[in-house]
């Protein structure tokens, strides 16, 4: 090995002489593959008063923690440490390294012993505690991180070490053991599990006057020292003892295989075996009826929820209570402990105890519906079988017997599927089930489902002030803040407290300013054994190459929530696929479902968004995939945004060319009826489309986006996106050399100007637009920016000039068949007679309007005109006064008064 944190940190052949450099290392090792902020490492090395050079001295100590491993003595580079924001990635071989090594063999160990292979589990956990060469991470300063990490791997070494224990004390080997146990009691004089596994070596060895003076040194300091009685378990044990209880002795397998499994019943070291049992079948535990874990501590809010599962457990108005109640919700939002706590509030229901029963195995693997229903006969039974049943008919015939009679309550805790779980579910006929897992098991027959999502905000709060002590409550805003950058998610509050209570010298403040940074936000969530990322990715790494691709990109989605259509785009698939992936997503709890019963649109939770960003720039080619994805997402916002707009309003874009059937046939499903119904919709993610398309370099996409919104920018006078979008488009179409797309973007500026009442400014864009469309020979893009310079100096009172220049526009138009500009023209002839005093003259021009509009099948334009002709009648009390009254001189635009004229927008029709 040539890396080492099982005991002192060292890397061979060369380990770093200064301490600090060290603790970097050891620092980066207990987090190999993962980044490390620059931060971490700074609190890490420095702790509370880091010195003004901490990030020159810390990029000092990587220079020379890569030469070391550059200079490992091999072919090859021991590791190699990787910059990556926001700090440094150290990769490691799995092979040269204690610590996954030390995982490994432990995970491999705790399968064997589930299997029932006692040997080979003893042989791998043997091999995994020869790694350590003395206490974690030792021989080196520790600050928050590395103490946490040293505790958390001083106590899985000893979780190894009973485990190897147990292993030994069922296949007999006590004779052995009693030496290292008693040795083992002596340095872990409180550790009750040590003192069982003595007690129980002592007495298969004949001392079993030795085995209770071992339980009354244990009472005596449990007494002295921590004022407390050993616990139950050990004090049946006492008992057990103390009458010579023949089950204590150790019983050899029935037969055994040549691999040292177990082929029959033995029994379990400490457990007696029952003479009264089913013959051939399981044994069922004697004492006292199995328990649940304790109720999580510190546990909040929830009531609706707790109320709903409650009175699905017991009934109410004369219904029965349900056999099986499934609680479904993405990674860290409090299935398990929910489960819990409503087995403790309704343990009056079950008089036979209770069991929670984990479904997954080591790395998070999904169990098998044998090895479950194995592990559910070793929890109740003294019958271990060396091959789990593979026939679902036996396995539930073995289950049903060791289950008869019990009204007890079975927590099925992270379910992967309903096959995994329907053979438990038809052996446990007489009790009831909770099912938690990610996946909402609608398949399962007559259950009772309950979806958990976050917590509320205020109970998210209760949740930060319970976890968070004393610090965490003097300051509410702060702690406001961080639920809600922890979007109320259960996990995240509680890794959050945790980082809060491991750093003394931090302030909720602090921790809130930490958090802000979306880029670093799953680091921050991270403390000992609670990291929020590891959480997130179980569903991820159990999704299928496809899904986990639409994961990543679906990120790029630029809006908080999104429909089947930007889900084909990003993806590029056609909308049937992009919704089923979509569909598949939601149910693996990777993607969220929005829907108003009538349509359906889909979000991330924002700290999955996080992660699918992270894994999405973490990828090989991260830019190019970006790029792509944008660009298609771009064009098909230029498609549907073409067809809304030519929809909403008729004619306005003069350049748009008819558009392919098909494609035309899938944007109008897409838009609807509704085209001002659909841009409400999407105007958040066409803005944001227009700053990615920006960002990737896609000039043409840029400016085309900013251009099809237009007319819906105009129409709803949203005015700080119009000049956003179009300042981006104006900088694209320069930096691509395209004259048209600036011209276009001008005209539309000066109209946005003229809206705003920026006079000046509006005459600016136009002329700059009337002259770019005359290099490019575009005589209607020239007619309609004279359209608009008129319309600025009509509204400054200058109607001989503003007349010329529509006159000249409406001539031009007619000629080249834009009805849209002929509308415009017409109308302002009309407004510029009504300045004259001659409305007859102005009815005429707007009756010409109505129809020209009418033909265009611009129904604002229409009902506008209808409106203006209305109060040009001969009835004098419904007169227009050209000087008293306000006029209106577009769909939702006035002119008010003569002598001093303003445009105020009155919001669009």
């Amino acid at each position: 090995m040539r890396f080492r944190v099982l005991g002192p940190v060292s890397l061979s052949p060369r380990t770093p002489s200064a301490a600090k450099p060290r603790a970097l290392l050891a620092t980066l090792l207990v987090q190999a593959g993962e980044v490390v902020p620059v931060h971490s490492l700074i609190d890490e090395l420095w702790g509370t008063e880091p010195p003004r050079t901490a990030t020159t001295t810390l990029q000092v100590y990587v220079s020379q923690l890569r030469k070391v491993l550059a200079d490992s003595g091999g072919p090859a580079p021991a590791g190699e440490l990787l910059t990556r924001a926001p700090g440094y990635l150290l990769a490691v071989p799995e092979g040269e390294f204690d610590l996954p090594c030390f995982e490994r063999l432990r995970a491999e160990g705790r399968a064997a012993y589930q299997e029932g292979d006692f040997a080979g589990a003893s042989r791998l956990l043997h091999e995994a505690l020869a790694l350590w060469t003395g206490p974690a991470l030792s021989g080196i300063p520790h600050g928050v991180r590395l103490e946490s990490a040293a505790i958390r791997l001083d106590e899985l070494r000893m979780e190894v070490l009973e485990q190897r224990i147990v292993a030994d004390l069922r296949l007999g080997r006590h004779q052995e053991l009693a030496g290292e146990l008693l040795a083992l009691a002596n340095e872990y004089p409180l550790r009750e599990s040590l003192h069982g596994h003595l007690m129980v070596a002592l007495y298969r060895t004949g001392r079993g006057s030795d085995a209770l003076r071992v339980y009354g040194r244990l009472r005596h300091s449990l007494v002295e020292e921590l004022g407390v009685e050993p616990g139950p378990g050990l004090s049946r044990l006492h008992e057990r003892v103390l009458r010579r209880d023949p089950s204590l002795d150790w019983q050899p397998p029935r037969a055994a295989r040549g691999d040292g499994r177990e082929t029959g019943a033995s029994a379990h070291p400490g457990v007696p075996r029952r003479a009264a049992g089913p013959v051939g079948g399981p044994l069922p535990l004697p004492g006292p009826p199995p328990a649940l874990p304790s109720a999580p501590p510190g546990f909040v809010g929830r009531h609706e929820e707790l109320a709903y599962g409650e009175k699905a457990l017991r009934g109410s108005a004369g219904g029965d209570p349900v056999r099986v109640l499934a609680l479904s919700g993405p990674a860290g939002v409090g299935k398990t402990a929910l489960a819990l706590r409503l087995a403790h509030r309704t343990a009056d229901l079950f008089p036979d105890g209770g069991l929670l029963i984990g479904l997954r195995g080591p790395q998070g693997r999904p169990l098998s519906s044998a090895q479950a229903g194995a592990a559910l006969l070793r929890r109740l039974t003294a019958d271990v079988s060396g091959d789990p049943p593979t026939d679902p008919e036996e396995l539930t015939d073995r289950l049903r017997r060791a289950l008869r009679g019990r009204r007890m309550l079975l927590i099925l805790d992270d379910a992967a599927s309903e096959q995994q779980i329907r053979p438990l579910l038809r052996a446990f006929a007489e009790g009831t089930v909770i099912v938690t897992g990610r996946r909402r098991a609608a398949a399962l027959d007559g259950a009772e489902h309950l979806g958990l999502d976050a917590v509320r905000p205020q109970e998210a709060v209760e949740l930060l002030l319970a976890a968070g002590g004393e610090r965490m409550a003097q300051d509410p805003a702060a702690a406001a803040e961080i639920a809600l950058l922890c979007e109320y998610f259960p996990l995240a509050l509680r890794v959050a407290a945790a980082a809060l209570t491991a750093r003394p010298h931090t302030t909720p403040a602090a921790l809130a300013g930490r958090l802000r940074d979306e880029r670093t936000r799953l680091g921050v969530l991270r403390e000992g054994d609670l990291d929020l990322r590891s959480s997130l990715l179980t569903g991820y790494q159990e999704a299928g190459p496809a899904l986990r691709r639409a994961f990543r990109l679906l990120s790029l989605a630029p809006a908080p929530d999104f429909t089947g259509w930007t889900v084909a785009a990003l993806l590029g698939t056609g909308r049937a696929e992009a919704e089923e992936t979509a569909e598949e997503l939601v149910r693996a709890q990777l993607l969220e479902a929005r829907g108003d019963g009538q349509s359906v649109r889909y979000g991330f939770h924002s700290l999955l968004r996080v992660l699918a960003t992270e894994l999405r720039e973490a990828e090989p080619d991260a830019a190019r995939t970006r790029r792509d994805a944008v660009e298609r997402l771009g064009r098909a916002y230029v498609a549907l945004a073409r067809h809304a707009d030519a929809r909403l309003t008729p004619g306005r874009d003069w350049r748009a060319r008819p558009a392919a059937t098909a494609g035309e046939n899938d944007a109008a499903a897409v838009v609807g009826a509704s085209p001002l119904g659909w841009f409400r919709e999407e105007a958040t993610g066409l803005v944001e489309t227009v700053r990615q398309t920006h960002a990737a370099g896609l000039w043409p996409l840029v400016w085309r986006l900013a251009w099809s919104a237009a007319g819906y920018f105009h129409a709803r006078a949203v005015w700080e996106e119009w000049e956003e979008t179009h300042r981006l488009a104006l900088d694209a179409a320069r930096r691509s050399g395209n004259t048209e797309a600036e011209a276009v973007i001008q005209y539309s500026l000066g109209d946005l100007a003229w809206q705003r009442r920026q006079a000046d400014r509006a005459l600016r864009h136009h002329t700059a637009a009337q002259h770019a469309f005359e290099l490019v020979r575009d005589r209607t893009g020239v007619a309609r920016c004279r359209i608009g310079a008129a319309d600025v100096l009509l509204g400054q009172g200058l109607a001989e000039p503003a007349a010329r220049r529509y006159g000249r526009a409406l001539a031009v138009c007619s000629a080249e068949g834009d009805a849209r500009g002929e509308v415009a023209a017409l109308n302002g002839l009309a407004l510029v007679n009504l300045r004259r005093g001659r409305p007859e003259v102005a009815g005429r021009h707007l009756e010409q309007c109505r129809r020209t509009a009418e033909r265009l099948g611009d129904r604002r334009w229409t009902e506008y005109v209808r409106r203006t002709a209305a109060r040009l009648a001969p009835d004098p009390a419904r007169r227009l006064s050209p000087v008293a009254h306000a006029v209106e001189v577009r769909p939702g635009m006035w002119l008010i008064g003569t002598a001093v004229p303003a445009l105020t927008p009155a919001g669009a029709a």
